[in-house]
């Protein structure tokens, strides 16, 4: 294992210096977003009885912050190393790609939920939450996590260029999360743009984490639990596959 720990170590280390920028930055930006959605839409309006806007919002700015720096970390410390070329230095030790993808994947979880942390702690200020099922709260947020720090390493090793993995984020990543029921409930959607959202793992995520605040939510959790699991496990085991046979890594 210490092959597994010193790598995950850098990599906990490669986020942790720099800090302000991957920590302190994306807890502001959604400050932002709850200052600007909650002040303007807080008495337009309503999706769960007794519940206000603002404090329908935090979970899912929480929930959004958690799988885009989880993404962003993973992503960025695989492609920074192939394009600086020190990824050799990952290469040569005796690290089996079990290894790799479990201090990618860690490490994005880490950081995913120290972001996510600050964003609660700053967030929850501004209105009374409730924690109706925490174990709830906790699995989707380790899980959401983990299957963004998974596709992460995925974009990672394909993306041979800033802009390819920049590509991968914007058309893919940052759309899915702001459609993912972030801002607002899918029962407020008209029919049909409510069924293109249930093909989105990220709205079974959100809704998920949500309902361990509220004890409501658009979908029941454990169908939102097995179809986010499913996602991974998949995702997984593709990315293992992929560290396996050294794709665009090796060749």
């Amino acid at each position: 294992m210490t092959g597994f720990q010193t790598l995950f170590y850098k990599e906990i280390l490669r986020f942790w210096k720099v800090a302000m920028q991957t920590i302190t930055a994306p807890i502001l930006t959604a400050m932002l977003y709850l200052l600007i959605f909650g002040h303007v839409l807080e008495d337009h309006v309503h999706v769960y009885p007794q519940v206000r806007y603002t404090a329908f919002l935090i979970p899912g700015l929480v929930m959004m912050s958690v799988l885009q720096n989880a993404f962003a970390n993973s992503s960025s410390s695989l492609i920074q190393s192939k394009i600086t070329g020190n990824l050799v230095f990952v290469l040569l030790p005796p690290l089996s790609h079990w290894d790799l993808f479990g201090a990618y994947v860690l490490a994005a979880v880490v950081r995913g939920l120290a972001v996510g942390t600050g964003v609660f702690a700053i967030t929850a200020w501004f209105a009374k939450l409730s924690f109706v099922a925490p174990g709830w709260i906790v699995v989707f947020a380790l899980l959401g996590a983990a299957m963004l720090g998974t596709m992460g390493v995925i974009a990672g090793i394909w993306a041979e260029k800033f802009d390819q993995l920049a590509a991968f984020q914007n058309f893919l990543i940052m759309p899915a999360t702001f459609l993912s029921g972030v801002f607002y409930s899918i029962h407020s959607l008209p029919p049909f743009w409510q069924s293109i959202s249930r093909f989105n793992p990220f709205f079974y995520m959100i809704d998920g984490f949500r309902y361990g605040f509220f004890g409501q939510s658009d979908v029941n959790p454990l169908t939102s639990f097995t179809i986010v699991s499913v996602f991974f496990l998949a995702l997984a085991a593709f990315a293992v596959r992929l560290l396996k046979v050294g794709y665009k890594l090796r060749h």
